[in-house]
């Protein structure tokens, strides 16, 4: 089953001896036992940022820090890489509603989602889509009642009835850049 178990809904989970491996790499990049946000970016190869990517980065990192020590944990650490690898859409657009909601107040306004969108395209050095019309489709297509700000309900509703949509959200959230990084970790260990 190429080192993942299956469980119910064709949903696979990462196995005792990947997680292992993954605790192994990362008290190799982090003795301590915890990641501070130098060690993430230097563990994903991330360096020489411009300011608009750096924040991505930090966001990315304070959604990975539940406990909001300032510290990601290998429990934290195993807990983002299930959900990017093996999350159901429901969970990866919970997680990126966080992720869009930079200010935390349970709403995505279009500033917010302009400015991680563009964020996203540093980091991924990908500009196919023009920032504010992705903007401006987003709202248009899932801001129901029309005030200018998504909820966590509009949001997932809004991409699970557009998969169109639902795609470009998806691929622009594409970490596999970011886990070959870790992977390529993970076979220099095995």
């Amino acid at each position: 089953m190429g080192g993942k178990e299956s469980v119910a809904g064709g949903q696979t989970v990462i196995t005792a001896v990947q997680t292992h491996v993954w605790f192994k790499r990362f008290m190799t990049e982090c003795p301590s036992g915890l990641q501070t946000l130098h060690e993430f970016k230097a563990l994903l190869g991330l360096r020489g940022l411009n300011q608009r990517a750096n924040q991505y980065v930090v966001q990315l990192f304070n959604i990975f820090d539940k406990n909001k020590d300032g510290f990601i944990d290998f429990l934290e650490f195993i807990a983002a890489v299930n959900l990017v690898t093996q999350g159901k859409v429901d969970q990866k657009l919970k997680w990126y509603f966080k992720l869009y909601d930079a200010d935390g107040n349970g709403s995505i306004d279009k500033k917010e989602l302009l400015n991680i969108f563009m964020e996203i395209q540093t980091l991924n050095g990908q500009n196919t889509l023009n920032a504010e019309e992705f903007t401006n489709l987003v709202f248009e297509k899932i801001d129901v009642n029309n005030d200018g700000e998504l909820t966590l309900e509009e949001f997932i509703g809004g991409l699970e009835k557009d998969p169109k949509l639902l795609e470009i959200i998806t691929k622009s959230f594409d970490f596999s850049h970011v886990l070959q990084v870790i992977q390529n970790g993970m076979k220099e260990d095995t």
